[in-house]
């Protein structure tokens, strides 16, 4: 945990050191703004079938064993930015990514939006870049069990049977992320990006006594690699200051 907060604090120290460098120089604060598209796809897992689907009721111990604790994602999300002293990007973004499983409709879909800072550097027309999002967001587990499988929930009172079971958990997050820009021309940009979403929220609800807290890391969770166009004033604006000044 120490190390998480160490690498969070780094992230959030480097755009402010940049930021004063700049204003001594005497460089504008506002260097220009951007927003786009991006399409992702990643590998989700858990340690265990009984944390993918751990809002859920399953059945058996024998059933359980045999579900799936991992599988691939995708989807996609937009992004919005303002740029600050030519080093620094602030906005806002939201994403949404569904890991299909089972091939009987199960699904874990995972929506979440937040603000971010990152730094970047210009490197001729790339911009390596690394940042971080902090926001919220809900996981929505649906499952599905196998049409000759009954699956009950059994109480003092009574016993249901499902045919289905979904249920949905807020959660808090922090989102590590690096990648790198590469510029198609003044306004327009292609942009690279992996991340890796840390969630935080509880795991309890009606079906399961699998109680926890907000401090709970949830699962599936794992890398994910986005792919997206960016529009807006792009480029080395440091140059294009340059040009003029000895014009």
């Amino acid at each position: 945990m120490r190390k998480k907060l160490l690498f969070i604090l780094a992230l959030v120290l480097l755009p402010l050191g940049l930021m004063a460098e700049e204003q001594e120089n005497g460089a504008p604060i506002f260097t220009g703004f951007s927003g786009g598209m991006m399409i992702h796809g990643g590998y989700l897992f858990s340690d265990s079938p009984e944390q993918v689907f751990s809002n859920t009721g399953l059945g058996s111990a024998d059933y359980v064993k045999g579900l799936p604790k991992a599988g691939f994602c995708y989807g996609l999300g937009g992004t919005l930015r303002a740029h600050l002293v030519n080093h620094v990007h602030i906005g806002a973004e939201g994403f949404v990514s569904t890991m299909p499983i089972m091939r009987t409709g199960s699904n874990i879909r995972t929506g979440w939006g937040g603000v971010f800072c990152d730094g970047y550097l210009n490197v001729g027309k790339v911009r390596p870049l690394l940042g971080f999002t902090i926001g919220g967001g809900s996981m929505k587990r649906l499952f599905v069990p196998d049409q000759d499988k009954n699956i009950y929930y059994t109480t003092a009172e009574d016993s249901t049977h499902y045919n289905a079971s979904f249920t949905k958990t807020p959660f808090f997050f922090i989102d590590p992320y690096m990648g790198f820009e590469v510029d198609l021309n003044s306004h327009m940009a292609i942009i690279v990006r992996v991340d890796y979403l840390l969630s935080f929220g509880t795991t309890s609800s009606k079906l399961t006594e699998n109680a926890g807290s907000w401090s709970t890391f949830m699962t599936p969770g794992g890398p994910r690699l986005y792919l997206g166009i960016m529009f807006g004033k792009l480029g080395n604006n440091k140059k294009k200051e340059k040009t003029e000044k000895t014009e």
